[in-house]
């Protein structure tokens, strides 16, 4: 008899009994699907009579299309819950959230509640009544929009098929290659495939290889599968350096008489020792009032390329120059970033400048905006000009003596106005010919760089200023400006929780927050818990970002700031210098909804070079710590707490690695979220964010950039 003539013989009494059981297991958890024996045990029904009137009544709710029975057998409810849109942030091989909005918790979501979506993926889903501590639960009913189909990874090669174990520690399943897709790759290659199908979840991904990059472990095939991770381009298209090779330097008396001409005044660069673009120069001349004229002169890269063109769209499209640890991704090809636009020394080049005459306090006494031509009279290091400054002797002494004054003057008003320290550590890799690394050498930044970066500060923020100011009638001209929102209030109040742990106090409230900030920051340096507050500091503010709203640099204290001085290595730039002119011009306000989405792009386009940047300096930190392998033991913080392990910074490296709480076997460990830490359940041993501890590698893993540490033993 089928199951259908069954359920008719159902009695009413079965019906009425069960039906109401079955219903509210399946609406109360939309989108989860069970079989008839789960919801048997949910209900903890025993009696064989029992269970043989709830199976007819399933299947009469079937029939009845109150709830579906599913391919597999399973039945869920047909009722719609509560759905969301957002992005996936696979974090963990058993579950990931999914990101859905600024002013939402993120969703928690199971692996295999995730079907076949993958980490960046947009989806929609359904939420459940059930909670994950402080987050909803849900599901992937439906996938929006792939974030990408090529992935790149080490492939393994059998006798009957491959699988390419993705690089991005974030890809949790394999890709299955059939062997006549796998184009000449062998086992142990770097490769990028492209999905073919994406299966159900369930099963893996197929994909076929589609670009060989070279073997696993070489500084090539790694650095290139890190450019192919985040979609980077290897090269310029052919038209795009044919374009680039056809622009005339354009330096004629035409030209120079739209100018400022500053050629026969003192003018130097200041960069790093293995710059090969100088996009910003400094001229100072000592007035007869005795006030200094300061020019900040910048690259003027929109004089060379034209709106709408190849070079236009190329330099848009890749929105900022990426800057990975053995090689720089350029924004602009070479004939201009190299040549034409870069302020080299002894050579007249095309400028855009903001030129200040400034008093000996350095407040600004007057102030133009517009193009200039100049002849850098010299090229500094950074090295060479900090040299200068403290010997007090040699090339340009006096104006470089002159300079650092007055930004030492400018940044004490800035922090005088509620401007935040945050001076974080950065590292850079001493490299063989191969790409090896030989040593980790920690940045240090001296009045040299800060004399740089106080000019350039003044000018983005002068001339957003300037625009801002200028009404066009009752409307405010649209302009691109650099801001960065006032840090959220709870993540603000985490913090200063967790500082109070190490003894010190800040003040939440917004007006005082920033001078507290700095508060925290001189009490800290030198101290072991200077790094780990920092780098929280940096996580609890809000990110900047470009935007023709002017809400202002919470980070700098600056009402109005703009990017102006960087158009060889930043698009913003350009768009700043294109609109300043047109509003120097006496221009109209320009479509604002158009620039918006400009500046939308330009920040996606920062944040993946950010990524990418951070990736390679991890891989070579990886790297670097495999041939530090073995009984070793090393000093260092704890750097972040997570439900799965703790991160420990390095001190004498600053490479980081995971002790994962699976390997820490004289306890069962659990992760307290808020106060940053992780307790055993037995011991009550407390691990927590800037704790000293003794470490030595376990393992390395180039592929996924990972370091396993343990606890080395006392």
């Amino acid at each position: 008899m089928s199951k259908r003539k069954k359920t008719k013989n159902a009695t009413a009494s079965f019906k009425q009994q069960f039906e109401a059981g079955v219903l509210s297991i399946l609406n109360e958890t939309p989108g989860r699907a069970y079989t008839i024996k789960q919801i048997v045990k949910k209900l903890g029904l025993k009696k064989q009579d029992d269970i043989k009137a709830l199976t007819f009544s399933v299947f009469e709710l079937e029939e009845a299309g109150k709830i579906k029975e599913l391919s597999n057998g399973t039945y869920a409810s047909t009722q719609k819950g509560k759905t969301l849109t957002g992005v996936v942030d696979h974090v963990s091989s058993r579950f990931a959230y999914v990101s859905v909005g600024e002013d939402r918790p993120d969703v928690y979501i199971k692996t295999r509640d995730l079907g076949s979506a993958v980490d960046g993926d947009t989806v929609k889903i359904s939420i459940f009544p059930t909670r994950h501590g402080e987050h909803p639960e849900g599901k992937v009913t439906e996938i929006i929009k792939r974030n990408r189909t090529r992935f790149v990874g080490k492939l393994e090669l059998s006798k009957k098929f491959a699988f390419v174990v993705a690089d991005f520690r974030k890809v949790h399943k394999d890709f299955f290659v059939a062997l006549e897709n796998i184009n000449g790759a062998k086992s142990n290659d770097k490769v990028i495939v492209e999905v073919l199908d994406w299966g159900d979840g369930e099963s893996n991904p197929e994909a076929k290889v589609v670009e060989l990059l070279g073997k696993a472990g070489e500084n090539e095939a790694e650095i290139h599968s890190i450019m192919a991770e985040f979609g980077l381009p290897f090269k310029f298209p052919p038209a795009i350096e044919k374009e680039a090779r056809k622009i005339d330097e354009g330096i004629t008396p035409k030209e120079i008489k739209k100018r400022w001409d500053f050629r026969l005044v003192t003018t130097f660069t200041i960069d790093p020792e293995d710059a090969k673009d100088f996009d910003d120069a400094l001229s100072l001349e000592i007035l007869p009032n005795g006030n200094f004229r300061v020019g900040v002169h910048i690259a003027d890269v929109t004089h060379y390329i034209q709106p709408n063109s190849n070079l236009e769209k190329e330099a848009f499209d890749r929105a900022t120059s990426v800057y990975l640890v053995d090689r720089t991704i350029p924004m602009l090809p070479e004939r201009l970033s190299n040549e034409l636009c870069s302020l080299r020394p002894k050579e007249d080049k095309l400028t855009f400048a903001a030129v200040f005459e400034l008093d000996n306090h350095a407040n600004i006494v007057t102030e133009w905006f517009g193009r200039t031509i100049i002849h850098s009279d010299h090229r500094f290091t950074y090295e060479g000009a900090q040299e200068i400054i403290e010997s007090g002797k040699g090339l340009f002494a006096e104006e470089l003596k002159i300079l650092n004054e007055l930004a030492l003057n400018l940044k004490k008003d800035r922090f005088a106005k509620g401007a935040v320290n945050f001076e974080t550590t950065e590292v850079k890799f001493k490299l063989d010919e191969k790409g090896k690394p030989l040593a980790v050498v920690q940045k240090v930044r001296k009045d040299a760089h800060k004399l740089i970066e106080e000019f350039m500060l003044l000018a983005n923020k002068r001339v957003a200023m300037y625009v801002y100011n200028k009404k066009k009638g009752p409307e405010k001209n649209t302009f691109v400006y650099r801001i960065h929102d006032y840090p959220n209030p709870d993540r603000v109040k985490d913090f200063a929780n967790f500082a109070k742990q190490f003894g010190h106090r800040l003040n939440v409230d917004e007006r005082s927050v920033s001078r507290s900030l700095n508060k925290l920051m001189n009490e800290i340096e030198g101290k072991p818990e200077q790094n780990v507050l920092q780098q929280l500091a940096v996580r609890s503010m809000a990110k900047a970002k470009y935007s023709t709203d002017a809400k202002g640099h919470f980070g700098l204290a600056f009402d109005h700031y703009s990017h102006f001085t960087s158009p060889i290595r930043r698009y913003p730039d350009m768009m700043v210098h294109r609109l300043l002119q047109h509003y120097l011009d006496g221009g109209n306000p320009v479509n604002k909804a158009e620039y918006e989405a400009k500046c939308e792009h330009a920040s996606d386009r920062e944040k993946r070079a950010a990524d990418a940047e951070r990736a390679s300096i991890k891989y070579k930190q990886v790297e670097f710590m495999s041939l530090m392998a073995g009984d070793k033991t090393y000093d260092g913080l704890i750097s972040g707490v997570t439900e799965w392990g703790i991160y420990v910074e390095i001190i004498e490296t600053k490479c980081e690695g995971m002790i994962r709480l699976v390997d820490m076997d004289d306890d069962y460990y659990e992760f307290d979220g808020k106060n940053y830490c992780i307790v055993g359940r037995r011991n009550k041993k407390i691990y927590t964010l800037g704790d000293q501890v003794r470490v030595r590698v376990k393992k390395t893993d180039v592929d996924r950039r990972l370091i396993d540490l343990m606890f080395a033993k006392k």
